[in-house]
């Protein structure tokens, strides 16, 4: 029996031994998207995450999504494979420095993308996802000022399509942001018949370009549905493992290959098997913080 084999046999075993269920992001590497029991976006995890009744939650993805499965799972174990797998969005805004703008804007609403920590979930009123932050701006009575934290280009998307005014925290995801106008242009020159799917943490300009502007499952869905055959996919690299994968008759080409976050990839299915022997890497979160995350959490979930 080959290593992959043996390890994927390990690991169904240990799923029985521990109860668990292993939830998987879509830009996870292929082979442990293959062996996910749930595969999706955050917003779809944080779904599966609250209405699983499993133990154990095996979260492969990065530190801020294990916790909010934490967050809305406090009788789970939740575990990641890898600890050292973040988020260099999520750093760019701590609790302490989101006080400080709050006291600047005392009536502002806090509008948190999912991708950030618990202390900043807790210090906002509601988060949101790529795929349902335009429906949580457009839940902000519209006397309220808006502050959104911690993703500028998402932000400043959901704000052109609501018309609101939103004062933007200047943070970003690298990955997003190494896709360029020029990459996009320069595709669509040599595959004309394709679609131009971008997600919306994208810059403006790749934005403009774009025939649809989606969230990953967004992406998954259009992909399904479109008579199109060719796409040209700009979001993190890992997504085109599923899009090729569930649409094997269509054409998926990344907008550029420097689209690839290296934290995302540092889980493996052999440290998928290691952290369920060894039930290691426990993520959890202080009830103080949990409390108001989980507020926050749970408004954001009724515009799923």
């Amino acid at each position: 029996m080959r290593m992959a084999e043996t390890m994927q046999k390990r690991l169904e075993e240990l799923k029985r031994q521990r109860h668990a269920v292993i939830l998987v992001h879509n830009y996870q590497r292929g082979e442990v998207q293959d062996v996910a029991d749930y595969l999706g976006d955050s917003l779809g995890l944080s779904q599966q995450a609250a209405k699983t009744d499993a133990e154990t939650i095996l979260f492969c993805g990065v530190h801020f999504m294990a916790e909010t499965a934490a967050i809305i799972c406090p009788d789970k174990t939740v575990l990641v494979p890898d600890r050292h797998a973040g988020c260099p969005m999520a750093n760019m805004v701590t609790a302490r420095e989101l006080r400080k703008v709050k006291a600047d804007h005392p009536n502002a609403v806090v509008v948190c993308y999912v991708n950030s920590s618990a202390e900043v979930k807790a210090e906002s009123d509601i988060c949101c996802t790529s795929a349902n932050a335009v429906k949580v701006l457009e839940s902000v009575p519209e006397d309220k000022e808006i502050l959104f934290v911690p993703d500028r280009s998402l932000g400043e998307y959901a704000a052109k399509q609501t018309g609101r005014n939103v004062i933007l925290w200047p943070g970003y995801w690298p990955t997003h942001h190494r896709i360029l106008a020029e990459d996009i242009r320069r595709l669509r020159a040599k595959r004309p018949d394709a679609e131009v799917m971008v997600h919306p943490e994208c810059t403006g300009d790749v934005i403009e370009l774009a025939d649809h502007v989606l969230s990953t499952s967004g992406m998954v869905r259009v992909s399904r549905e479109s008579s199109s055959r060719e796409f040209i996919v700009g979001t993190e690299v890992g997504l085109l493992h599923r899009l090729r994968k569930e649409n094997p008759d269509k054409a998926f080409y990344a907008a550029t290959p420097l689209s690839d976050c290296p934290n995302m990839k540092l889980n493996t299915v052999e440290k998928m098997v290691w952290s369920l022997e060894d039930m290691q890497y426990e993520v959890t979160v202080p009830e103080e913080v949990a409390a108001g995350a989980r507020k926050a959490i749970e408004r954001m979930l009724e515009f799923a």
